[in-house]
């Protein structure tokens, strides 16, 4: 989310899936895509049979691989490296396409003397405070605010990155000193040009593993999808995302894609594939402890929370669509808090949680380790097995008084105080444990109405087709009734900490003989409407700030602009885009910052490419998208001095959640851990930085460590090979949905763990037999598939061997098997804080795990080896 937000504006993904038949080459990264976005990956074939050219590069050759027309193993950890040799090979090779990048990025940007490199600081930015492990990104800002003394304040207080464009603090950054020709020396594109000098091919073949001239032919065929007639996209999941340095992976993508002109235009942009239905969709509306829906951030305690002005004031843009902070959030409030949301007590702006520390997944479960938290509600989640350490996280839930499990089977997470790997040894035992269990049975999604959106910010509405069993209910049934029964609660405790509680509204339809409330008008109300008489409004351009409007979710608004028009539901797909099935955020824009699929002028960059275009005799953007762009801004518009919001931008600046209207190939605000993506290994890793001898690993990410969460030396002779977790097409995450069904179960019966015949035959492993597997976390048994699609690659002159493990299998279940993510450390990438679960070090050696407590003995004794 923060890569693709600070590179473009919004977090999401740029395009869509069908759109990649308009590619003229394809890059899939950090992705299986045929085996765990099948339904998408129907475009890349027809992509590839109109002519496109699919590029796979993954450690593991899978069925993505062999489909592409070009694979390339990859040592996991590497993908910078390679990336960062795509880039070289563009501005070495002047590749790219100059015009767009010259109007378009921020490339041109003279930056300020104070601005130091990691080339220059040995593997560090300006700003590095080593004491406090974080930085000070001052001197990374350009324009106005530098000009006039003043720089903006870093966003100190804890947060995901995922609200705006990852960090709290606006800047102005007009104003800014800039030389169009490129060649000043401090300009960004002459600073990103240094920053990239060292990832030659020939240093992507002796640290990635890639061949130089598979490299070569990926580059050239790749590199080559640009230009007014072609344009190439990339699309990427969690083998980049679950990195100690993903946003960063991602943003390495973004500057390729910027340096190529390859952003806002048909068959281009990337697209962020996204894990589950609504994956998109938790965090528009979020299930995240920081963020508010659409992206406005949580107030943090003591840097933005004192009261509303205070707040707008810091993450409010002058200049960009930004501009628009306070129409949504005070918007939000009254849909909120209804009549109890008045100018004069901030719209119930202090009636908001404030943020007080890191309450992550992996925050919270550590604080839950040391006795700090009370209750869980664990609904359409599995921590016990899909959790990083999942076996710290199960003995966690052992310090809870009580724990709530919603699912339709019980799960290990419900299971965890009397069948759970730790039982077995000894480290918990039942009797022992205080935590009162409750599991509520939850309905499954054919059994209740309501919304999913998926991978391209489409909304799709789906009805229910029969009432769920029993006393199972659905996620709005239970959440409605919870707050009912807690507002009634409230009524009878006058403490001023009720008051919020007692003025939010909690008004819907019931319907039926379970009382299931009326999903849609849940949808209206995140739509918004104006609150005078509830007429539900088209857009957020109709939202205001003088609290005449209520909106739930500022990017949803247009998704239900009638009674009786849910545009979720919409089932009439006119063209290739899908226009008129479902609905994409913001206003049904399909291809996001498609303004920049024109030339500066306003006309196409070519006919083949066409996608929006200025009208010049109706004086308004037209074309086959709704434009992502004010829609009577021509192309020749200048701002007048001391211009404000979108009226700030001008007319040929596409990318208007940024407040200068560029993409940034330099990003000068939103990422904690630096301006430009830049080399680190992972926190465990089996070579040493080649670039930066004193910066191993990415100096901002949190270890979390401690006796339970131990890591290995990077490198460590007891944990030789390279691991990386993934999932499979049969089974669904942590796997509570599938290996309880049958011919599930039947296809994918077992753990297993891919590795090469060399490792087998160094270790002595034989295929189908059984092996252990070790990290400094855990140790877990699983049946050998021994397979050339898993490579030993050569990186250094020393010879590594990979292991890939799919995560589904638990103790509960038709097939039952050791957890993979015990083996996978809690840790927090700075930005988004995910753990890293690709490309940590392992062990494996022939055999079945010791049982009971002999199973840690194994594991403690392995520790101690020298």
């Amino acid at each position: 989310m923060p890569g693709l937000g600070t590179s473009f504006g919004r977090g999401g993904a740029t395009t869509a899936p069908s759109d990649l038949v308009n590619s003229d080459a394809i890059l899939i990264m950090g992705s299986n895509m045929a085996e765990n976005h099948p339904v998408g990956f129907q475009w890349v074939i027809e992509a590839r049979e109109r002519g496109a050219k699919v590029i796979h590069v993954d450690p593991r050759f899978s069925r993505t691989s062999a489909m592409a027309d070009i694979w390339a193993p990859l040592r996991a950890g590497s993908d910078i490296l390679f990336l960062g040799g795509l880039i070289h090979y563009v501005l070495e090779n002047e590749k790219g396409f100059r015009e767009y990048v010259i109007h378009y990025t921020n490339a041109s940007i003279i930056l300020p003397e104070e601005f130091k490199d990691t080339e220059d600081l040995g593997g560090v930015f300006s700003g590095w405070d080593a004491k406090n492990t974080r930085y000070d990104g001052s001197s990374w800002l350009y324009g106005a605010w530098v000009q006039r003394g003043r720089v903006a304040p870093r966003d100190a207080g804890p947060h995901s990155g995922h609200c705006k464009d990852g960090t709290g603090a606006a800047a102005d950054l007009g104003e800014c000193e800039c030389d169009p020709t490129l060649s000043h020396p401090r300009c960004v594109y002459q600073v990103v040009k240094r920053h990239y000098a060292r990832y030659t091919p020939e240093l992507v073949e002796r640290f990635c593993g890639v061949p130089r001239e598979r490299f070569l032919k990926i580059a050239e065929t790749f590199c080559s999808a640009s230009g007014s007639e072609k344009t190439g996209a990339i699309c990427y999941a969690l083998g980049w995302t679950q990195q100690s340095k993903g946003p960063q992976i991602i943003r390495a993508a973004a500057i390729l894609q910027l340096l190529l002109g390859n952003v806002g235009r048909p068959g281009g942009g990337i697209l962020a594939l996204r894990g589950h239905a609504s994956i998109q969709g938790s965090t528009d509306i979020p299930t995240l402890y920081d963020i508010l829906p659409g992206y406005l951030p949580m107030p943090n305690l003591g840097l933005d929370s004192k009261n509303l002005a205070d707040y707008v004031a810091t993450h409010r843009d002058p200049t960009g669509w930004w501009w628009n902070f306070d129409k949504y959030i005070v918007s939000l409030l009254k849909a909120y808090y209804g009549e109890g949301a008045k100018k004069e007590n901030d719209w119930g702006f202090n009636w908001l949680p404030r943020v007080t520390g890191d309450h992550s997944h992996q925050g919270y479960f550590l604080e839950m380790m040391d006795g700090k938290v009370e209750g869980l509600f664990v609904m359409g989640q599995n921590p016990a097995v899909a959790g990083p350490n999942s076996r710290l996280e199960r003995k966690a839930l052992s310090k809870l008084k009580w724990l709530v499990v919603r699912d339709m089977v019980e799960l290990e997470t419900a299971s965890f105080w009397y069948d759970s790997p730790e039982v077995e040894r000894g480290e918990l035992r039942p009797e022992e444990i205080a935590t009162e269990v409750f599991l509520l049975p939850a309905a499954g999604h054919a059994e209740k109405d309501g919304c999913f959106t998926n991978t391209q910010r489409l909304l799709q509405w789906h009805q229910k087709a029969v009432d769920p069993p029993g006393d199972a209910r659905s996620e709005t049934w239970f959440m409605y009734h919870l707050g009912r029964r807690l507002k009634e609660k409230a009524k009878q405790d006058p403490r001023p900490r009720n008051v919020g509680l007692s003025a939010l509204t909690w008004d819907c339809s019931l319907e039926g003989t379970m009382q299931e409330p009326k999903v849609e008008e849940v949808l209206q109300e995140i739509n918004g409407y104006a609150v005078a008489d509830h007429t539900l409004v088209s857009g957020f351009n109709e939202l205001k700030a003088d609290g005449s409007t209520a909106c739930g979710c500022w990017i949803y608004s247009g998704v239900f602009p009638r009674p009786g028009e849910n545009r979720a539901n919409q089932r009439n797909s006119q063209d290739l885009w899908g226009h008129g099935w479902g609905f994409a955020w913001p206003s049904d824009r399909r291809i996001l910052y498609n303004r920049a699929s024109a030339r500066p002028d306003g006309r196409p960059w070519s006919e083949r490419k066409k996608l929006v275009w200025w009208d010049e005799q109706n004086k308004e953007w037209t074309g086959l998208d709704v434009p992502d762009f004010t829609k009577t801004k021509a192309p020749n518009y200048q701002p007048p001095k001391h211009a404000q919001g979108d009226e700030a931008l001008a007319g040929d600046k596409p990318f208007i959640l940024h407040p200068d209207g560029t993409g940034w190939i330099f990003a000068p605000k939103g990422l904690v851990d630096g301006p430009l993506p830049t080399h680190y290994e992972g926190l465990e890793a089996p070579v040493s930085n080649p670039l930066y001898p004193d910066q191993q690993s990415n100096p901002a990410a949190m270890r979390d460590e401690r006796p339970e969460n131990r890591y290995a030396s990077s490198p460590d002779d007891r944990f030789p090979y390279v691991m990386s977790t993934y999932r499979l097409t049969e089974h669904h995450t942590s796997g509570a949905m599938s290996r309880m069904l049958p011919h599930l179960a039947e296809l994918q019966p077992e753990f297993f763990c891919e590795i090469s015949p060399e490792l087998a035959s160094e270790r002595g492993i034989e295929n189908g037999g059984w092996v252990t597997l070790m990290t400094p976390r855990g140790i877990v048994e699983a049946r050998a598939l021994v397979t050339r699609r898993m490579r030993p690659l050569l990186i250094d002159g020393k010879m590594v061997h990979q292991v890939g493990v799919p995560y589904h299998w638990g103790s509960r279940g038709l097939v039952k098997g050791d957890s993979a993510n015990d083996l996978v450390a809690i840790s927090e990438e700075p930005n988004v804080r995910i753990m890293e679960a690709k490309g940590i070090l392992c062990d494996v050696s022939p055999g079945r795990r010791a049982r009971g407590k002999a199973a840690l003995e194994q594991l403690n004794a392995h520790l101690g080896r020298k």
